[in-house]
Parts: C-alpha cells; sequence; structure tokens
C-alpha cells in the first residue's frame, strides 16, 4: 500500500508540474531540501487572496506530520498577486517531504519533494563540470585542442611573437580563456579543498580520465589552473591575461574543431593579450585598464594559496616552491602598477569590465604573510584593506558587467585568518556593512533576495551565501543565517520558475537542460555541476544583442514583468553555464555537505 502510494505522489507531482500553467495556485520549496539547523521556509502563491494559506506537511508515505499557516507578504510579484511565507524551521527530523495544499477541489496542490539534511557531495559534482572546461587536452571529449595557443599582443616581446599559453579552461559556453576568471576559479578550489581535506574524492588522474593518482580530484583540477597561471607568467615581468576574443563567436563547435579564424586560419593561433595595464583592443571597441594588480595580485594569492597546499604533498614540493616564486614575483609587478586591467573584446561591446584592485592585492598580501610570517606582508595587506573597505557591488543598485570582481572580498577574509583582534574586528565589520546592504533590500520580495539581477546574477546570489557563510564563520553568529540560507533556496528553486539554477541538481527536479553550452547543441549533452548565468532585469534583458528563443518559453507563464529567466540555448544571457560562477559553490555546498 505505501509503496503505491510513494508512486501515486510521485506521478501526482509530475503531473502537477507538467500542467502548472493552469494552475492559479502554486507552492515554492528549495528543491534540494534544507539542513538541518538552517531555517527553513516554503512560499505559497495565489493569483487570487486565500481564506486559509495553510500548508500541510507530509512525509513520503503521505502521512500527515504537521500544518504551518502563511503569512501574507508584501513582496508579491506577478503573476501571483499574493505570497504567503510558511516557516517550518522549527522542523528537524531528517527525511524526504512534500507539502500539500487544500484547495477545496478533488485535485489538491502537492509541492516537489525536499529533503531535510545534509546535501550530498555535489561539490564533487562542480569539479566534474570544471574538468569538462579543460583546454589543451579535454577529458570529456578526450580530444586535443587549441595546440597552437597563441601569439602574444601589447607586450614587452615583438606581437605575433609565439608564447605558450595552453592549457586552463574555457570560459563558458565559448572557448576563450581569461585569468580574470581563471585565477579565481583556481583559487575556489584550492579553498573548498582547504575547508575539509578529507572529504574529497580521488576517482580520476592528472588527465582528467577515470582512475587514481593519489591526489584528490579538487587538487588535480586546482593544479591544472596553477599550472596554467603559471604559463601565463613566463618571466618575472610577464604576465598575459586573456587567450582568444569574441572572434570566437562562430556557432556552436566542439573544442577540437575550432572554426574560428584569427588571421591565421581556423584551428591556428589565438592572440594571446599581453597585461601592461592600458587600454587594449584590436578592433573597434577597446577595454578600460590603469594597471595590472587586479590580476597580478589575485594570481599571486592563488598561487600562495596553492604553496600552502602542495609544499605539504610528498611529491610536489617542487611545484610549491614554483608556485610560491611566481606568487612575490606577481605580487611586485602588482605594486609596481597598481589599478585593474579589464578582458578585451573584438567586435561587439560585452567585456569582464573588473574596476577594482586593492582587494586582490590585500587577498595576496594577507596570504604572501600566512606562508612567510614577513610583517611587510601584514602591513601591505592592512593597508590595500583600508582602500578597498566596504566597498563592493553590494553597496550599489546597478553594477557592469563584472565590476567590483570577485563577488566576495576574499582579501578581507585572508586578513582576518591571520591579523591582530584589531583586524578581525575591522574585517568583519566591512563583511556586516556589505550584508546589511542586501539585507535591507530583502524585504522588497517574498523570496528574501537581496542580490541584483545583472548579468550573471546567480554568481551574486552565491557570493552573499559565501560572504554570509564566511561571517558567521569569523564571528559565530547566526545573524545572517536566514540571508544565506535565502540566497541558497533561490539558486535551488525557491524562485519564480520553480526551477533549481544548477545542472542537474538536485537530481529528479527542474534544473537547467538546453543550455547554452556545444555539449547541449551538439550532443544534446546537459553536464552536470555548473552554475547557469540567471535571471536579468528585463529592462537590460531587451538590449541584449541578438537573442531569439529556439522554441517557446516554457516559463512564460511565470515570468515577472521585471525580471527573466529562459531555458533556452539561444539565451546566452540567463542560461549560459560560466567556469567562475560554478566555482563560486564549491565553499558553499562543501560547507552544506558536511552539515
Amino acid at each position: 500500500m505505501n509503496v503505491f502510494r510513494i508512486i501515486a505522489v510521485a506521478f501526482f507531482c509530475f503531473c502537477y508540474n507538467s500542467l502548472k500553467a493552469e494552475q492559479d495556485v502554486e507552492i515554492r520549496v528549495n528543491l534540494a531540501g534544507y539542513p538541518i539547523e538552517n531555517p527553513k521556509k516554503a512560499i505559497l502563491l495565489s493569483k487570487k487572496e486565500l481564506i486559509e494559506p495553510t500548508l500541510i506537511l507530509k512525509d513520503e508515505k503521505g502521512v500527515v506530520l504537521n500544518k504551518y499557516n502563511g503569512i501574507l507578504s508584501e513582496g508579491s510579484w506577478d503573476p501571483f498577486s499574493y505570497s504567503y511565507v510558511i516557516d517550518f524551521s522549527d522542523f528537524k527530523q531528517q527525511g524526504t517531504y512534500y507539502f500539500e495544499f487544500q484547495d477545496g477541489t478533488e485535485q489538491n496542490i502537492l509541492s516537489n519533494t525536499f529533503k531535510i539534511g545534509p546535501y550530498p557531495n555535489w561539490d564533487e559534482d562542480v569539479v566534474g563540470f570544471i574538468r569538462t572546461q579543460r583546454c589543451g587536452f579535454n577529458p570529456h571529449t578526450k580530444e586535443f585542442c587549441h595546440q597552437k595557443d597563441g601569439l602574444s599582443f601589447f607586450g614587452i616581446r615583438p606581437d605575433s611573437t609565439q608564447i605558450d599559453a595552453t592549457g586552463g579552461w574555457h570560459d563558458a559556453g565559448d572557448q576563450l580563456k581569461y585569468l580574470i576568471t581563471g585565477s579565481n576559479t583556481t583559487a575556489r578550489l584550492l579553498m573548498a579543498y582547504q575547508s575539509n581535506p578529507k572529504k574529497f574524492l580521488d576517482k580520476f588522474d592528472s588527465k582528467g580520465l577515470e582512475g587514481t593518482n593519489d591526489l584528490p580530484d579538487i587538487l588535480d583540477e586546482a593544479k591544472w589552473g596553477l599550472e596554467w597561471i603559471l604559463k601565463l607568467h613566463p618571466k618575472p615581468n610577464e604576465l598575459y591575461h586573456q587567450v582568444a576574443d569574441d572572434r570566437d563567436h562562430r556557432g556552436f563547435k566542439l573544442p577540437h574543431e575550432e572554426n574560428a579564424d584569427y588571421g591565421w586560419g581556423p584551428n591556428s593561433f589565438r592572440p594571446v593579450y599581453f597585461a601592461d595595464g592600458k587600454p587594449q583592443g584590436l578592433s573597434k571597441y577597446k577595454s578600460q585598464a590603469t594597471g595590472i594588480s587586479n590580476l597580478a595580485g589575485r594570481s599571486a594569492a592563488t598561487l600562495a594559496l596553492g604553496y600552502e597546499i602542495f609544499i605539504n604533498l610528498k611529491g610536489y614540493e617542487t611545484f610549491a616552491k614554483t608556485c610560491m616564486q611566481a606568487a612575490l614575483e606577481l605580487y611586485e609587478m602588482g605594486q609596481k602598477n597598481e589599478g585593474y586591467q579589464q578582458g578585451n573584446s573584438f567586435g561587439a561591446p560585452y567585456r569582464y569590465e573588473e574596476n577594482t584592485w586593492a582587494d586582490d592585492m590585500e587577498w595576496a598580501a594577507a596570504q604572501l604573510y600566512k606562508v612567510s610570517k614577513k610583517m611587510k606582508y601584514l602591513k601591505d595587506a592592512r593597508k590595500y584593506a583600508k582602500i578597498i573597505g566596504n566597498w563592493s557591488w553590494m553597496e550599489r543598485e546597478t553594477a557592469n558587467h563584472y565590476e567590483m570582481y570577485p563577488f566576495v572580498n576574499m582579501g578581507h577574509y585572508a586578513l582576518w585568518q591571520v591579523g591582530s583582534e584589531k583586524d578581525k574586528q575591522q574585517m568583519v565589520a566591512y563583511y556586516e556593512h556589505n550584508l546589511d546592504k542586501i539585507q535591507q533590500k530583502t524585504s522588497e520580495n517574498v523570496y528574501g533576495v537581496g542580490h541584483l539581477f545583472i548579468w550573471c546574477s546567480n554568481n551574486l546570489a552565491a557570493a552573499v551565501a559565501t560572504q554570509a557563510m564566511l561571517y558567521e564563520e569569523m564571528t559565530g553568529s547566526k545573524k545572517y543565517r536566514t540571508l544565506m540560507q535565502d540566497h541558497i533556496n533561490w539558486l535551488l528553486g525557491l524562485n519564480p520558475w520553480n526551477s533549481s539554477m544548477i545542472t542537474g541538481i538536485p537530481e529528479n527536479a527542474d534544473t537547467p537542460v538546453s543550455v547554452h553550452m556545444p555539449f547541449w547543441v551538439i550532443n544534446k549533452e546537459t553536464i552536470k555541476g555548473s552554475l547557469v548565468d540567471g535571471p536579468l532585469w528585463t529592462t537590460i534583458l531587451e538590449k541584449m544583442i541578438a537573442i531569439e528563443l529556439s522554441e517557446p518559453d516554457e516559463y512564460e507563464h511565470l515570468q515577472p514583468k521585471h525580471i527573466k529567466y529562459r531555458d533556452d540555448w539561444m539565451d546566452y544571457s540567463t542560461n549560459e553555464p560560466t567556469l567562475d560562477g560554478s566555482a563560486e559553490l564549491l565553499l558553499i555546498l562543501t560547507h552544506l555537505s558536511d552539515e
């Protein structure tokens, strides 16, 4: 009898999700579920006012466990005029559950099922996605690609001088490579490992192929990133920051079938841009630049992190020392040329518009002090921390693409780790100031989120969750735990579209499928573990160039007027997985799977 009940519930949930366009009442939950000790909320959405906004909590066998009354929220978004928040944080029994709303008809409304308890090791899936982005040898296709990267420009060598910039990762659905994002991705891999070294698996070798090599897969991937950073710094006075540009955008192709022609024929040489601290561009569009210390500082911090970890691993001591020497050289380069270098475009106006740098130098200085104990670096870290202060995208009402990147100031966290009590108090105050700004915006919507809906908004939602999580580590205070959970909820389906924003996670739920990636468009493969760009303010989306949907929007009946999200491979602005966005998830998922 119980088995048939479970099957019936599952079938009914499926039917409900398939017919949700016809529903005037819907239930939203975190599709992955909730850690036992974290806040738990569901949302009841309705097109008309409900007399009894009550949800019935049932276990997977259909047994009634409790009833919860909803509280009307002032932050309702169309097309639902009424939103009711159901707080069930008091329920802490591990298991699988769903909610039911009895609307007086024969067919009641059911939520998706969800779990209460620790999350699975989805961080391994994120590492797996990053692995499929490898350039040079791609373990997913088992083919070599971009073996002629590349020819240098804007550097101290004559233009078109060949250098070795092979390796690294493809940045997103295209096949460009950026130090801007690659350095941060590498750092997140290393930090996630540091947070719990014993939990990560070893199922792949250094080439990314199935097999073991006595090194956790997350460190195989981090080492791949570190090696690429080292290649981009071939001499003490050289740093390159980007391989290829938007001439890459010639339709979808697998990496080894490159069709872009940069002047030397398809699947041949690609430009490698030198970080000279000046505006760059080989065609109409020029980047902005005032220096290189965002790139040099972040790369130095990442290499110093690599040293800290690999120096303690047998057989990797020489590699670790190489990382340390490069970190010292890059830090010096950053000090000599303070400012920011942005990404380059060629035929379109879109580029990474990072315009902060002191946070990266603070990060590098704090990390170098951690491994060297030289007071010079601690003093520098304090100086750079004061320069950047609480400046963050969290202080803004909008921002350009990748302004104030990385989206969490890891320099403050690094200085908190090594600084004096006074330093610690100041770093906490900076984080608190930012989180308060986000907290103030959460009352504007029933979902409790306060991030910006600019391009790559999901990165920002993940950043809020990460900063709140780090704040709790730094202080022991649970002040922002609800804020953290609400932004995690948003990414995992408690949103207007009832869809997770991570491919394949959680399993057996609505997740991005038709993503802006060659593996999907060509082979109909959706790689598990990638964070897609996320919803955009409609005012921004309407100005994006060349977006047409490949099929009718499955979420059209759920779209709020002011923000949009589409699971369609032709919408590169909301549904493209990104390398660094996925890496942003690592600390969060590692933490939640340890609960």
